[in-house]
């Protein structure tokens, strides 16, 4: 239970950060209507939802790798690249 709790919390969490860093932007296109009395007909809201374009790849960058004999050797390594496009 208490685990349960704590995952609806970090997806509450992640939720607010991407709409108040940008990363997601949503437009209601269309407003709402509420169906006739006789239930029929009716019209749910439509929204354009603009997300962020993130590309992940890799890069070769040169560190220092630590070996078992004495001292450090420099390696080129692929290291991951994230780049976050906001919508416009």
């Amino acid at each position: 239970m208490r685990t349960v709790l704590i995952i609806v919390l970090v997806a509450v969490v992640v939720a607010i950060g991407a709409f108040a860093f940008g990363l997601v932007d949503i437009n209601q296109t269309r407003s709402g209507q509420l169906p006739e009395v006789a239930v029929q007909g009716g019209q749910t809201p439509a929204f354009d939802v603009k997300t962020a374009d993130v590309d992940v790849g890799t890069k070769t960058e040169s560190i220092d790798v630590p070996k078992v004999a004495v001292g450090t050797q420099e390696e080129e390594v692929k290291v991951p690249t994230v780049n976050v496009n906001k919508p416009e």
